[in-house]
C-alpha cells in the first residue's frame, strides 16, 4: 500500500492543480492565456520538482490579475490551489493523513467560504488595509497567549 502512496499522491495533486488553472483560463485571452499555459506547463514539470509546484499557483494568481475573472472562479481555482499544494508537498508523510485531515480541508473551504463572503459586500473602506496587520497581530497574541504561559 505504502508503494502506491507516492504516484497516488502526485496523480491527486495534478488533477487538483489542472483544475486550477482551468479555472484561471476560463474567459482569458491575450497574455493570461499565455500565462495559463505556463501554468500548466509548471503543473506537468511540479511532478517530477516540487517548487514548480509553487511556479504554477503563482502563474495562476498572474493569470487571474491579467483578467479579472469572476470572484466565484478566483475561490474556486484558490481552493483547488490548496489542494495542490497540500497534496504536492505531503510525499514527506503519510500522504492520506494530510490530504485526508480533516482540521487542513476545514480550513481550506472555511477560507474559501469566507473569502466569497467578504468580497460580496461593496464595502468602500480605504483605511482597512492599514488595520488588517494590527488585526493579524492581535489574533496571533489570543492564539498563542495559553503557550506562552
Amino acid at each position: 500500500m505504502a508503494s502506491l502512496a507516492l504516484p497516488v499522491s502526485r496523480a491527486v495533486s495534478t488533477v487538483f492543480g489542472l483544475l486550477m488553472v482551468g479555472l484561471a483560463a476560463v474567459g482569458s485571452h491575450g497574455l493570461a492565456v499565455v500565462a495559463a499555459a505556463l501554468a500548466a506547463v509548471a503543473v506537468g514539470v511540479g511532478m517530477v520538482f516540487r517548487p514548480a509546484a509553487t511556479l504554477a499557483v503563482l502563474l495562476s494568481v498572474c493569470t487571474f490579475v491579467i483578467t479579472n475573472p469572476s470572484v466565484v472562479f478566483a475561490a474556486w481555482s484558490g481552493l483547488c490551489a490548496a489542494a495542490y499544494l497540500v497534496c504536492r508537498y505531503a510525499t514527506g508523510t503519510s500522504t492520506g493523513v494530510v490530504m485526508g485531515s480533516w482540521p487542513t480541508i476545514v480550513a481550506a473551504v472555511g477560507f474559501t467560504f469566507a473569502g466569497l463572503v467578504a468580497t460580496s459586500f461593496p464595502l468602500q473602506l480605504p483605511w482597512l488595509p492599514l488595520v488588517a496587520p494590527v488585526a493579524v497581530l492581535g489574533i496571533y497574541v489570543l492564539a498563542t497567549r495559553p503557550f506562552l504561559g
